[in-house]
């Protein structure tokens, strides 16, 4: 990409920006967001067999999910289909989502449930495992994890607070196996604490070693890059997926023989 062409981008990018601030401040709708919107309108709907699911449901035990969550689930999770994932999820409610995991993964997975209501136990049953406490305990995780010594994917739909939800990921992130996904959902509203325990993570992910050399870029991990790979933010949900094994340093090697005489 020329340096002109870059020029004529950000100069287009700018003008949308000041066009739709100014219909902000008009109470009009932006015209990017109409552009947007007819393109998402236009854009055929890809396959979610949670979705389909879902849509499925008309009876039973009670399932309740925001309908984009489904999408960030099958991008997150469609890895684990079919083999024998260790799934735990926080906030069983009236039993809908375990039989949606079950649905989804199949009958190689086993499922934890997690919730603080004793009537909760009916929903045990095969590879079906509930376990009755508070979140926000960490007792309860130091006896849940001598008990399900291994997890793969946590799901936290359970009381929403940030003591219960940071207690959670304190606990159980170090637990999650490697290649493992951490999710916490329904962090509504921009003033949400976990929003910032998300982000100071997400910072220590861009940390670079002083003493860098540029001529062969390499920079030691700290313990966030070591075993995390990515954090996620999607509307009202945070994900934090682990790297398959530690990783040690974060390289950039130089190849080719030509280079700018602008970068001395």
């Amino acid at each position: 990409m020329t340096g002109l062409h870059s020029l004529r981008l950000l100069k287009r990018a700018t003008l949308q920006f000041m066009a739709d601030r100014r219909a902000f401040k008009r109470g009009q709708k932006a015209p990017s967001d109409t552009a947007r919107d007819n393109a998402v309108a236009a854009t055929p709907v890809a396959a979610n067999p949670l979705r389909d699911y879902c849509n499925s449901i008309s009876q039973g035990p009670g399932l309740w999910k925001w309908d984009h969550y489904l999408d960030i689930y099958h991008e997150l999770f469609s890895k684990f289909r079919g083999t024998d994932v260790h799934i735990l999820e926080i906030g069983i409610y009236s039993g809908g989502s375990l039989k949606m995991w079950r649905e989804y993964f199949g009958e190689k997975a086993t499922i934890y449930g997690v919730d603080i209501e004793e009537s909760c136990r009916a929903y045990e049953g095969d590879k079906t495992h509930i376990f009755i406490g508070d979140q926000a305990d960490r007792s309860f995780w130091r006896d849940f994890k001598s008990k399900a010594p291994r997890i793969d994917i946590l799901i936290d739909d359970g009381g929403h607070t940030y003591e219960q939800q940071a207690v959670t990921l304190e606990e159980m992130l170090p637990h999650i196996s490697p290649g493992g996904v951490f999710l916490c959902e329904d962090l509504y509203r921009d003033q949400n604490t976990f929003h910032s325990l998300a982000f100071g993570m997400s910072k220590r992910l861009h940390s670079l070693d002083e003493a860098v050399d540029w001529n062969d870029p390499s920079s030691k991990t700290n313990d966030i890059q070591s075993a995390i790979a990515s954090v996620k933010i999607y509307p009202y949900v945070t994900a934090i997926e682990k790297r398959p094994s530690p990783l040690a340093m974060l390289r950039s090697p130089k190849r080719g023989t030509q280079w700018q005489p602008f970068y001395s």
